[in-house]
């Protein structure tokens, strides 16, 4: 259902069935991590153009993984930390999702 590099990956799928008789298989909900437990690489100054899958290529090595950006930064909307330029965001260590 999801890549490997996917914030759902390893969330458990469960399954619904429709009063039709049709089984619909869904992931169960997924909660932000505390971002004050995530280990900071560094604290970045965000620029006019800049994009969140340019800085997760550059500092998180994948630009699939923009997600752990936001997660840093306590925002599901990942057009909220490139607005307006010179605010500062959370730029994490790389982390692994472990299978629950």
């Amino acid at each position: 259902m999801f890549d490997e590099t996917s914030r759902y990956y390893y969330l458990e799928t469960e399954k619904f069935t429709n009063p039709d008789g049709r089984i619909i298989a869904y992931k169960r909900r997924r909660f932000l991590p505390q971002s004050d437990k995530l280990q900071l690489q560094v604290e970045l100054t965000v620029n006019e153009g800049d994009r969140l899958d340019r800085i997760a290529n550059t500092y998180i090595g994948s630009p699939e993984m923009f997600w752990q950006v936001c997660d840093a930064n306590n925002t599901m909307n990942p057009f909220e930390l490139l607005d307006p330029p010179g605010k500062q965001i959370r730029i994490p260590q790389p982390y692994v999702i472990e299978p629950i």
